[in-house]
């Protein structure tokens, strides 16, 4: 009997580009057929032929309090019924910007866009503008969205492809991205020595999620931003997965390194499509009306979205939370890679606040290389073992992994039960 998940994915493929409106959602690099949900509540997801998850994939980030939290339907089903959006001011906009100034003191001023690829495409354009510099430096397998300029060894759904870059990006526009290896102070010293004085910008997931989970070292946090310091490039921490997910101040505060400019996306919409962009306020005063950096948006903060997250922010600020979370998560890691190891498979796994990196190789890699280096294909055999068992993990070996508030002892146990035998059965082949 064919699944109802299969007949709406053969369907959707006929009418959306593979069937998926977000590449990595394919299944591609895993093989078979993607999972249609249906609901969510707490740590859990159900599918449309009505099978129960534990949902670790948390919609790739936002949903720290868990699926469908009463106190975020409940607030935005009430503003809600006063319109959906007005495309002019709302209090509730100060309301977040306040909240994130507070939370992010770096931010001091900050601007509502409605994606975290939009957050970055103008915080780029903002130091572009600020500097008066053309170039940008970015690193290899970091993900930054996908405007023109960022797709050049991005990471994400990119690397699920094997892809370095994207076909349709000009060539001129790429001239001015530079790529460096993640976690080489080394190549940071050169670079800047050679041409430091004409970068804009550089961008940097200070905590990589998109090509799994890579750690930095401090000395390369510090380095960096010395060096900008030094040549008067504009810093920006993209902290559209790490914020409010390693830490409550984002990994910023974790690493206390401060950056010029940050931005945000994922929790601070609880969901629903929000993103943000801020920093120093002699760099955000570029931004029109004020300044000559054009950047607009019919649903910036909208309010059904801004209150999804601020409802969020608020359930997250409780005492504790953020050192709950990461106990859970590191229970979740350390419990994997026990079970591997008594299974005799190669495996290593890591964890940052509510964020973890799951590898089949002998060592958490620290660069886009190592990372490449992992078995695929015991990854993707340890997937489908896990989804029949009703664990919904990152349908790709190069994708981060979350927590949220939502999961119980009870669920790690069931995880780890389910991964003993997944394990077995790759040590058996």
């Amino acid at each position: 009997m064919t699944s109802l998940n299969q007949t709406l994915f053969e369907k959707s493929s006929k009418l959306i580009p593979g069937g998926v409106n977000s590449p990595v959602r394919a299944f591609r690099s895993v093989g078979g057929t993607p999972i249609f949900f249906k609901k969510g509540l707490g740590s859990k997801l159900w599918d449309v032929d009505g099978k129960e998850y534990i949902d670790y994939i948390n919609s790739w980030g936002p949903m720290i309090v868990g699926h469908a939290h009463p106190q975020v339907i409940k607030a935005v089903q009430e503003v809600a019924a006063n319109s959906l959006s007005f495309g002019a001011p709302t209090g509730l906009e100060l309301e977040m910007a306040e909240l994130i100034n507070k939370l992010v003191p770096s931010m001091e001023q900050v601007r509502l866009v409605s994606s975290g690829t939009e957050a970055t495409m103008s915080a780029i354009r903002v130091a572009r503008g600020f500097t008066g510099r053309n170039k940008l430096v970015k690193f290899e397998g970091c993900y930054h969205g996908h405007s023109d300029a960022l797709l050049v060894k991005a990471g994400s759904g990119l690397l699920t492809f094997g892809e370095p870059s994207s076909a349709g990006v000009p060539a001129e526009v790429a001239a001015h991205t530079l790529t460096l290896e993640y976690n080489n102070t080394q190549s940071l010293k050169d670079l800047f020595a050679q041409i430091g004085d004409e970068i804009a910008c550089v961008i940097i997931e200070p905590v990589v999620g998109n090509m799994n989970l890579i750690v930095p070292t401090q000395e390369f946090l510090q380095t960096l931003r010395e060096l900008c310091t030094k040549h008067g490039a504009v810093l920006i921490f993209d902290e559209v997965m790490t914020g409010f997910r390693v830490a409550l101040g984002g990994a910023q505060a974790l690493y206390n390194i401060k950056p010029d400019m940050t931005t945000l996306g994922k929790v601070i919409g609880g969901g629903l499509p929000v993103g943000a962009f801020g920093g120093r306020k002699d760099i955000m005063q570029c931004l029109a009306p004020l300044g000559a950096v054009y950047q607009a948006g019919t649903l910036s903060g909208n309010p059904v979205a801004v209150t999804a997250g601020l409802e969020t922010l608020k359930l997250i600020q409780t005492p504790d939370f953020h050192a709950k979370l990461a106990a859970q998560t590191k229970k979740l890691v350390d419990g994997l890679v026990a079970a591997a190891k008594e299974a005799g498979v190669v495996f290593s796994a890591q964890s940052v606040g509510g964020m973890f990196g799951l590898y089949f190789s002998e060592k958490c890699p620290t660069s886009f290389a190592e990372v490449m280096q992992s078995n695929k294909e015991n990854f993707n055999k340890f997937f489908h073992s896990m989804l029949d068992a009703g664990i919904y993990l990152g349908p790709s070996a190069f994708e981060a992994g979350f927590v949220s508030a939502a999961h119980t002892d009870e669920d790690i146990a069931f995880t780890l039960k389910a991964a003993k035998k997944a394990f077995l059965s790759l040590s058996n082949h």
